[in-house]
């Protein structure tokens, strides 16, 4: 299955590759938490669902939950780029910077998956200067790059966007979002400036990240958003 990211993709977050049926009439893909399921390459294994996914398996240092070794934990997720239903994996942009990351994203890539290279700020949003620098860092890296910042003020925001913009318009490829209540409106207004990958869960009790909208609600706000003209 193939993910370009050329336009918005919503990715319905999961542990449980069973929600793919509730997930199909909103989202364009799923994103796989393999941290947080149990036996997550036999999930794959057994996956027949139609929407494509992007596979997650997040280290606890960057606020997931996998505790296997750094080399397990990454092979795993080269492993789910082998299966033909995986057509993303998403790598940190730390781990990316080292020769086993470089060696991940490249077996990754070989697999046909997609690499998007992130970044998670679960404390502030930086200064607008040190957001450019990101972006470009996980554009480089990746080939959808990923900022998820918290957002205290409604300014927080201002700044994600603004940076959104002005890196969609050289020509990188981000997704980005502002999390925490100040910067929620951002999950379903960053499209309207490049960004190129949402995150719902399928229900609200299931959010994988602070501020997240469920699924339909997100599917029914950006798509309000893109389908007004301009004036």
């Amino acid at each position: 299955m193939d993910l370009s990211f050329d336009s918005f993709v919503l990715t319905a977050s999961t542990a449980d590759l069973d929600d793919e049926p509730a997930a199909r009439a909103h989202a364009d893909a799923l994103e796989f938490r393999m941290d947080l399921a149990t036996d997550p390459l036999d999930a794959l294994d057994a996956y027949d669902g139609a929407l494509p996914i992007l596979a997650t398996n997040r280290a606890e240092w960057e606020g997931g939950e996998s505790t296997e070794s750094e080399r397990d934990r990454l092979d795993a997720l080269v492993s789910a780029a082998e299966h033909d239903a995986v057509a993303a994996v998403d790598i940190e942009l730390a781990t990316l910077r080292t020769d086993l990351g470089g060696e991940i994203a490249e077996r990754a890539r070989a697999a046909g998956a997609v690499v998007v290279a992130s970044v998670h700020d679960f404390e502030r949003t930086p200064a607008r200067s040190e957001l450019v620098t990101l972006l470009r860092k996980v554009a480089h890296h990746g080939d959808v790059g990923k900022l998820a910042v918290t957002a205290h003020t409604k300014r927080d925001a201002l700044k994600l966007l603004e940076v959104t913009e002005r890196a969609t318009a050289w020509g990188d490829r981000v997704a980005t979002i502002a999390m925490g209540e100040s910067g929620r409106h951002t999950r379903a207004v960053a499209p309207v400036y490049g960004s190129k990958i949402g995150y719902a869960p399928v229900h609200s009790a299931d959010a994988t990240a602070p501020g997240q909208y469920d699924l339909e609600t997100l599917r029914s706000l950006v798509s309000g958003l893109s389908s007004k003209p301009d004036v």
